[in-house]
């Protein structure tokens, strides 16, 4: 069966504006919708790019039909894997289930603001070590890890794990690929 998306250009609306927007595309019958997770817009003159995870817990609360994904966050500069985990918990709870994990290496773009951006082996390395933590901790582990690159120390996520919520407990994680070492990885 054809799945339809809505993507929820973050770096082109407003906040507001993209929660109206995901409540009007399931009204019209979209699927699923997913939210970019971009610091900066790509170009100045956009002019916006809300913080995603802000407009994921409201289109989360407005909704009650479609899947939802981010597309994609980035958890091995801005994020640190225990912190993108926990968000996704979050909504995965306040979705009722319907919320999967879009998680990916970066780009310097969005992911420099917040140190020098490391090359991508590095990067695939970091991304390596996030993925186990986030699949620890969505799998309901205290986490304690020491890699080469990510440290957490006697972690969970803090938002339980109630009954009402297991039909899609952890929220899947679906890492996208675009050259052959970020293919090994996924």
């Amino acid at each position: 069966m054809v799945a339809v998306g809505y993507t929820l250009m973050c770096e082109q609306t407003g906040p507001k504006e993209l929660v109206d927007y995901a409540r009007r595309a399931e009204d019209v019958g979209f699927d699923f919708e997913v939210i970019s997770d971009h610091y900066y817009p790509w170009l100045d003159s956009q002019g916006h790019s809300p913080y995603a995870w802000s407009v994921l817990g409201a289109v989360a609360h407005t909704t009650s039909r479609v899947d939802l994904m981010s597309f994609v966050t980035c958890p091995i500069r801005r994020y640190h894997p225990a912190v993108v985990a926990q968000k996704a918990a979050t909504v995965g709870l306040m979705s009722d289930g319907r919320f999967t994990l879009g998680v990916g290496a970066g780009e310097n773009l969005n992911e420099h603001v917040v140190g020098a951006w490391p090359h991508v082996q590095q990067r695939h390395d970091m991304f390596e070590e996030a993925l186990q933590i986030m699949r620890s901790l969505l799998d309901g582990e205290t986490v304690t890890y020491s890699g080469s690159t990510t440290t957490c120390r006697r972690r969970t996520c803090g938002t339980g794990r109630t009954a009402a919520y297991r039909s899609r407990w952890p929220p899947p994680a679906r890492p996208p690929a675009r050259s052959p070492a970020s293919t090994r990885t996924a």
